[in-house]
This record gives C-alpha cells, structure tokens and sequence, in this order.
C-alpha cells in the first residue's frame, strides 16, 4: 500500500448514469446495482478522466493509502473483458432463430406519412424491417445495415411512446439497448463497427428523459467518432409520460 492520488465515488450523488464507465479507459469503474463502483484500485491511474463525464459531480480525488496503479494488470484485465465480450456475442447465436439475421418485407400497407388505410382503422401495423434488433445480437455486417437509415433507441422508448412505430420506426433500421443495465463500452465498439462497415446514411437516437439514459447519446457520439465519418445524428429525447420532449439536429461530424 501507498499514499497516491485515487477516485473516490459519492454513492449519495451517483444516479448510475454510467458516463464514468465510458470515459475510464482503464476500465476500473462499472456499473453495479444502478451505482458507479471502483472495482479495483489497481486498475485507477488516479488521472480523473472520469470527473468530467460525470453530470452530477459524484466523482472526485482524493489522496489515500491504496493499492499503486499496475499497468499491466490494467492491460489483462482489458484484454480479459474485451475476450469475454466477444465470446458472449459469438456464442449466442448457436443456429437459433432468435438471433438469425433477417430482413423482413413488408406490403405498403402505410404511405409515407403512416396513414393506414380506411378497412384497418382498428389495427396497428408494425413497421419493423430488421430483425434481430438487440445490439448484441447484431452482426456488424448484417445485409439490412447497408444504406441504411439508423435508429438506436434505449429499449424502454417503445413502452414510453405509443406511436413509435409509425412517428419513430418507420422506414428505419432498428437497434436498441440499455446505456444503464448493459455493457456500454461494447456498445460503444460494435455501433462503431456498423459504422465503419456499413454505408450509413443517418443516425437517429431515441432516448429517455431520464439522466442515465443520455449515456445512449454519449456512446453513439463517440462510435461516430471513432469511426471517422460526418453521417447526419438526430437526437429524439422522449418523457416518461409518452412525449417527444426535444428533438436535436446535430451538427456536421456528429457534434453535441
């Protein structure tokens, strides 16, 4: 043990967001039980590039006795979590339909607008093209990722907006995930890959209202710039009581 400069975490403060996760390069914060958590002092350089994703200022150093920071535990521990990563995603799939990549056609049973017509007032029609849409699921050369119109939305949206299908979905290819309960360092990785392979004409994020589910923002702004392309990024923020709330227009290259 040493006196060195290290993170400390207000828990009180902490809304589980997960910014700080993303920012760690490290990788020695995660996510537990909806709070932010050192998982291993010698994984924390003691630098704070975490302080400054975090919105609710929960994250700040300190000086204490603690384990010294060890570079190459650091890289093993990357290079362990990055195998595991992969290995859950290769090994889902295993011939089961569920995870089958498919494109699904659709009759133009709605026009441009949504309008259904007069004989199925009563009914709702999906508008879904993709399938599978969990972005763990998703290879990252998936035929229906191509040209395609993108729309990463945090899968509590749907149950949120009752319309989604018609004013969010439509004519779009659909993955979606939780910034909060998931892997966003994987995340951030494979939209990256989907991006990079694929001719991606437009981005749109749809996200909840709530703090942590802006981490979905976060991660697709960086996966654009990892990838080094200017695509069009539309940000559709929706309440928790079934509203669009805003709706951003991001500049050239992503910019938020």
């Amino acid at each position: 043990m040493t006196v060195r400069k290290i993170i400390r975490i207000d828990e009180e403060k902490c809304d589980g967001c997960g910014q700080c996760e993303i920012a760690c390069a490290e990788g020695a914060i995660k996510v537990i039980d909806g709070k932010a958590k050192l998982i291993s002092e010698t994984y924390c350089d003691g630098l704070g590039a975490c302080i400054g994703e975090c919105p609710q200022g929960a994250i700040t150093i300190e000086e204490r006795e603690a384990e010294p920071f060890d570079k190459e535990a650091v890289e093993k521990h990357l290079k362990e979590k990055e195998t595991a990563e992969r290995h859950t995603v290769e090994e889902l799939p295993c011939g089961c339909p569920s995870s089958t990549s498919r494109t699904i056609e659709r009759c133009e049973l709605q026009d441009a607008k949504g309008s259904v017509p007069s004989g199925l007032k009563s009914e709702i029609s999906s508008t879904l093209r993709n399938w599978p849409v969990q972005i763990h699921l998703i290879p990252p050369k998936a035929p229906y990722l191509d040209g395609a119109h993108l729309l990463v939305a945090a899968d509590c949206v749907p149950f949120a907006f009752a319309d989604f299908h018609r004013k969010l979905l439509a004519f779009k290819t659909l993955i979606v995930g939780c910034p909060k309960l998931d892997n966003a360092d994987f995340y951030r990785k494979k939209i990256a890959q989907i991006i990079i392979q694929n001719d991606i004409k437009a981005i749109d994020v749809a996200y909840m209202e709530v703090p942590c589910c802006f981490g979905l923002v976060h991660l697709v702004h960086e996966s654009l710039k990892e990838s080094g392309k200017d695509i069009p990024l539309r940000l559709i923020k929706v309440g928790i009581e079934g509203d669009i709330l805003e709706i951003i227009e991001a500049e050239k290259g992503g910019d938020i």
